[in-house]
């Protein structure tokens, strides 16, 4: 039976029927007569090189309601610039590539550092801050979506589903996120969700009582989707985490600005797949094992903020109604597995869930040491206020970058080191 369930506190919009992506773009165009629509990608320059990107890339070479695409490059040399300018080209939308390494971003980036108004760490926090800067700064756009880099199987459905409503002028939405199933080469996917996020969330309701915040989150069906969608006025305000925890801290910035009636998440694609972070057993540093660590502090933080108290014994309380709950899950995930022919790694699921127990805990040591630190970003509407030519100087500093190098448009071998 189709699922038209309305069961949390935020709108949730399903894909009920077979509406063609041609009807859902026909519709955007004219929506985008009064409210231009763009687009930011938050790449690596090793995307490049995946079958991701290009794909994504001959598809988005088909959509025509966009006004702007803003690309945040990361990790390139020069070389590899000019290579990113010639691989972006095709698009007939306009389109900028912010080179997020090159002397003149980085100028800028010292000035904001020097300030105290800059990113702490490199990373995707740190880039979509900037695109959300040069959006701003632009304001070409009036609704702007956000998808990852690495999604094999994209198609531009799930961007016009993602867009939609926000762009829509009747719908009062200000922020939309997407979710989609996590089930490919016939296993289930999304660890980091299924076996951390969501029993935790739910342990926490246990340990600090019902909040609305709580059941905020947990109304999320996929809520570390890198895909969202907002109104620009939400740009100026939002506070950007640093670290992996950008998802979670997103929506909780959302929720503070925003009534749920203006916030939704919609159904965009029924297939989705993208590369896979490794567990990362011993070693906190990478891989889910960080990931975990960071989300962990990232809702610690939040809860803080909203009056909840902790302390080492709430932590091993956690710790242990968690690992209770996700085990007790892990059987719900094999008897699902089963009922639909899937494979099933009990032994992998409950080695994810001992890591994550472990890394609750220590979240919690971490977040009780660090108590001073400012684990965000500074708004934007923050840095305009201290730097009022600073939109100028992001503006000039990507134009510049564009016209010095975009001269190059055949595709140069790049010497990798």
């Amino acid at each position: 039976m189709t699922d038209f369930y309305q069961n949390g506190t935020i709108t949730t919009l399903h894909n009920l029927g077979e509406r063609s992506t041609a009807d859902l773009e026909q519709d955007l165009l004219q929506f985008s007569e009064r409210r231009p629509l763009g687009l930011i990608l938050p790449s690596l320059y090793s995307e490049i090189e995946t079958p991701a990107l290009p794909a994504i890339i001959q598809e988005l070479k088909s959509v025509p309601y966009l006004s702007q695409i803003v690309i945040g490059l990361d990790r390139a040399t020069q070389d590899e610039y000019q290579h990113a300018l010639s691989f972006f080209a095709d698009l007939p939308q306009h389109h900028r590539v912010l080179w997020n390494d090159g002397p003149r971003l980085k100028a800028i980036d010292a000035r904001l550092q020097e300030a105290g108004l800059a990113p702490q760490e490199l990373g995707k926090g740190r880039n979509v801050w900037y695109c959300m800067g040069y959006a701003l700064a632009t304001g070409r756009a009036e609704a702007i979506a956000l998808h990852d880099c690495d999604i094999l199987t994209y198609d531009r459905s799930l961007l016009a589903r993602l867009i939609y409503p926000v762009a829509h002028p009747i719908f009062g939405y200000e922020f939309c996120k997407g979710y989609y199933p996590r089930v490919s080469e016939n296993k289930i996917n999304g660890r980091v969700c299924r076996l951390l996020v969501s029993p935790m969330i739910r342990a926490l309701k246990r340990i600090v009582g019902e909040s609305p915040y709580l059941n905020y989150l947990d109304s999320y069906r996929y809520i570390l989707a890198g895909e969202f969608a907002f109104r620009k006025r939400l740009l100026g305000d939002l506070r950007i985490p640093t670290d992996w925890g950008l998802e979670i801290g997103v929506v909780s910035e959302v929720y503070r600005s925003n009534s749920n009636k203006q916030i939704c998440q919609v159904d965009i694609a029924d297939n989705y797949d993208h590369k896979h972070q490794d567990l990362s057993l011993n070693d906190q540093t990478a891989g889910l094992s960080r990931m975990s660590l960071d989300i962990a502090r990232s809702l610690y933080r939040k809860l803080a903020i909203q009056g909840t108290v902790f302390n080492q014994e709430t932590f091993r309380t956690l710790k242990a109604t968690y690992y209770r709950m996700a085990l007790d899950l892990i059987e719900t995930y094999r008897n699902d597995a089963m009922m639909n022919g899937l494979s099933f790694d009990i032994h992998g699921e409950e080695q994810a869930v001992e890591l994550f127990a472990e890394n609750i805990l220590e979240a919690g040591v971490q977040f009780l040491e660090r108590s001073s630190e400012a684990p965000f970003i500074p708004t934007w509407n923050r840095v305009f206020s201290a730097m009022p030519d600073i939109f100028d100087e992001l503006i000039a500093a990507v134009e510049a970058d564009h016209e010095e190098f975009s001269a190059a448009r055949a595709l140069p071998k790049v010497a990798r080191g």
